[in-house]
Formats: C-alpha cells, sequence, structure tokens
C-alpha cells in the first residue's frame, strides 16, 4: 500500500514543477499560457490567481474530453498550449499534471508550493468578486 505523500512523490518524478516566480514570469511573457485551477469551488471562491481557470481535481478527466457532462471545451482545446496546474500547496497538482501528461497533453507543468508559495512569494490574489485579496 503506498501513502499520498508517496504517490505524489512518484508522479514528481514524471513531471515538471515551477515555482511561483516562474509562473509569473511565463504568464507575463505568454497570455495564452492557461492556468488551471484544481481545488474546489469554495477554495477558488476565497482567494485564486486572477483570470484563473476552475477545474476541480474531481473532474479533471472527464473535463478533458467533450462525450462528458462535465467536459469543458477551453480545456479540451488546449492541449497544445501551455498549461501551468495550480493548488494550495502543490501536491494536488502535481498529481493532476501527471493525470492531464497520460491524457495527451505535453506542455503541463506544476506550480510547486502551490497558492502557498505564491502568497508568500507576496503575488496578487483575488476573491469571486475580483477584488484583490
Amino acid at each position: 500500500m503506498k501513502t499520498f505523500k508517496q504517490i505524489v512523490e512518484e508522479a514528481r518524478k514524471d513531471i515538471k514543477e515551477l515555482f511561483p516566480w516562474d509562473v509569473e514570469e511565463r504568464r507575463s511573457k505568454n497570455e495564452e499560457t492557461l492556468i488551471l485551477d484544481i481545488r474546489e469551488e469554495c477554495e477558488f471562491s476565497a482567494y485564486h490567481i486572477k483570470h484563473s481557470m476552475l477545474v476541480p481535481r474531481g473532474i479533471l478527466e472527464t473535463a478533458c474530453e467533450e462525450e462528458y457532462e462535465d467536459a469543458v471545451p477551453e480545456l479540451i482545446e488546449a492541449r497544445d498550449r501551455e498549461i501551468i496546474v495550480i493548488c494550495r500547496s502543490g501536491n494536488r497538482s502535481a498529481l493532476a499534471a501527471f493525470t492531464l501528461q497520460l491524457m495527451g497533453y505535453e506542455r503541463v507543468a506544476s506550480m510547486k508550493t502551490g497558492l502557498r508559495g505564491w502568497n508568500d512569494y507576496e503575488l496578487p490574489l483575488v476573491n469571486a468578486a475580483g477584488m484583490t485579496v
């Protein structure tokens, strides 16, 4: 039996990870970079990176395929775009990045340290009303 931590560490061996400052730099240089937030809706509403897309981890796989009710067209069409997956601490995003790679997404990375690190680096976050928090 494997623990959550062991599963995450195994996934990290096969994915690319970026620190928050790297994500901010990439985003500022390329507006086409998709910031994919895989936290739950209540977490996202409290604070998130402006212009990020919410697709909760629980529906990620079905959001990537047209035949499911949870399909997200922008995500389906993003197979060739750079995608940076984020969560609170960088663990769920590592698993999600690994899953996206398995599903054929080639330009995927996970944000190491998650939104905790983003906040520690004092990068801006907004709430559901779009107000800086």
